[in-house]
């Protein structure tokens, strides 16, 4: 073989190597898409992503005791069930707050009835703009005007399935009272109280605190006994798992 041919060959066995490892590449980067769903939402300068997400769990038996905390906080937990504790931070108007409410919100709701859990729900405001602002602030204000625990889940989960676009004014005062009376809420002066924005001052300031003592990048924040969670808390057997791995 000539010196050319030997160079001609040599060139042609390194493209090929080359287009080898090109497709070898882009087997991996197909295969790493299809296992890895990644879901990136921006709202409130929020960036989020959903790994691998497993089947949502559906609630079986009665739901854990719900209380409403002298702050805003509701605790879901059975009688004597101090630890581990999941505390979500959440926003009504916040679109991935959504979607962890239908991916795990049902596991969430499992563990706390099993006694495995001691679920702790923190409503915030994270937006700074309008309409989203604003929305936000009358839903978490409705929300605190009620003042039964059995109630306030059924409307937490109301106000999650009706949630409004980002770009739109929702969340008004005639749906969150209308809403309130679909899912049995009878708190006394509900609608009054949903009306006349009563509670926006301390849902903001709640929120503000909550923000800075807690060192908040945004919302969903899922955190078990003071760790974030991250990306597990969108993949219902994952955060199950660690869930009771907490408990021992």
């Amino acid at each position: 073989m000539s010196k050319r041919a030997r160079v001609v060959s040599a060139r042609a066995r390194a493209g090929a190597q080359r287009e080898a490892l090109r497709r070898q590449r882009q087997r991996r980067r197909m295969t790493m898409l299809i296992t890895i769903g990644v879901i990136a939402v921006v709202g409130g300068g929020i960036a989020w992503w959903s790994v691998g997400q497993s089947a949502s769990e559906t609630v079986t038996g009665a739901l854990a005791p719900i209380t409403i905390q002298p702050d805003g906080s509701v605790v879901m937990a059975r009688p004597g069930v101090t630890a581990p504790v999941v505390d979500v931070y959440e926003d009504y108007q916040c679109p991935a707050c959504k979607q962890l409410e239908l991916t795990s919100g049902s596991t969430l709701k499992n563990l706390a009835a099993e006694g495995k859990a001691k679920v702790v729900f923190h409503l915030l405001t994270i937006f700074k703009t309008d309409p989203t602002m604003s929305n936000s602030l009358r839903a978490g204000s409705a929300a605190r005007c009620v003042t039964d625990g059995a109630q306030w889940l059924p409307y937490h989960d109301k106000l999650y399935e009706r949630q409004p676009i980002e770009t739109s004014v929702g969340f008004t005062a005639d749906e969150l009272v209308r809403w309130g009376h679909e899912v049995g809420v009878t708190s006394p002066d509900f609608e009054g109280c949903v009306r006349g924005l009563r509670n926006v001052a301390t849902h903001q300031q709640y929120s503000n605190q909550v923000m800075a003592s807690r060192k908040l990048a945004g919302t969903p924040t899922v955190m078990l006994n003071g760790q974030s969670l991250g990306t597990v808390a969108f993949v219902p057997s994952a955060l199950r798992e660690a869930v009771l791995n907490a408990a021992g």
